[in-house]
């Protein structure tokens, strides 16, 4: 941990800053899980990189060496004078300051055109699920999200769909990719603290979804409706949304062998995937 904590305390003291609140900001100062999401990574000199919230650059200056080109998103201004005074004189380096959800995204990949597209983030906990579901459902033409989140979600974006610890995200991230859960990050290696566990995950993008399903509007919605009110039967949790009547519900799920009382975490992907195309 040495020498992320010591550069990381120079610089906040050299710029007089402080991790904002209102951001979720928390600086990583553990070099060990620095490595382990560079090597989770696996960057390559043909790797275009996107980085989501660097921060102080601690993370940016590893992805730099391995990387062809390491694009970072940053939102927090004060962030930008640093980055800029530590990595502007890098040519592989481009640094945008905006917020990643109102980024074009494909057109940025496109004009950075590379065998090979990372995005790796150290992303603030109240903003993780937008930024996941944006990456995912922009249908971008990347490789791999390496990503570092709050351990509870983690579990949730990594679970195999209908395990107990499985919601709605978890069938959409299995239906866009292969997660795989990389380490543990206990609370002292960040500053400040910050109340709660985070893991590194990585999610690995499919080539093609792993069920055919003839509408990805009415699988999604029916996947969200089945998990907004959990204690709910799936039937209920169907009509209730307006999708279909019970008695077609019905019909469907018996025709699946499904029992009516069944609730949505209880389906595989290929479950769902069934009702919706019968829908």
């Amino acid at each position: 941990m040495e020498n992320a904590y010591k550069e990381t305390m120079f610089i906040l003291k050299k710029y007089n800053i402080s991790a904002s609140k209102s951001l979720g900001q928390n600086f990583l100062i553990d070099d060990n899980i620095i490595e382990n999401i560079v090597e989770a990574a696996n960057i390559t000199k043909d790797d275009l990189v996107i980085e989501i919230g660097p921060g102080l650059g601690t993370l940016t200056a590893r992805l730099l060496e391995k990387a062809k080109k390491v694009i970072a998103i940053e939102l927090d201004n004060r962030m930008i004078n640093i980055l800029n005074d530590r990595f502007s004189l890098y040519e592989n380096f481009e640094l945008i300051n905006e917020d990643v959800l109102k980024v074009d995204l494909k057109k940025l990949i496109s004009k950075n055109k590379s065998q090979n597209v990372k995005v790796v983030a150290n992303l603030p906990y109240y903003i993780t699920t937008p930024i996941i579901m944006k990456l995912l459902e922009d249908k971008l033409e990347i490789q791999s999200i390496t990503v570092m989140v709050q351990k509870e979600v983690a579990k949730r974006l990594t679970a195999k769909p209908g395990d107990k610890l499985s919601g709605a995200i978890t069938y959409s991230v299995n239906y866009y990719c292969e997660p795989e859960e990389v380490v543990i990050v206990p609370n002292s290696s960040f500053i400040p603290e910050p109340e709660v566990e985070s893991e590194v995950i990585k999610l690995n993008l499919r080539k093609e979804p792993p069920i055919q399903i003839k509408s990805e509007e009415i699988f999604f919605k029916l996947i969200k409706v089945s998990f907004m009110q959990r204690r709910k039967t799936l039937i209920n949790g169907i009509t209730n949304s307006g999708l279909m009547s019970k008695e077609e519900c019905k019909e469907i799920l018996d025709k699946l062998g499904l029992d009516e009382r069944v609730r949505g975490e209880n389906l595989n992907l290929d479950q769902f995937a069934q009702i919706a195309n019968k829908i």
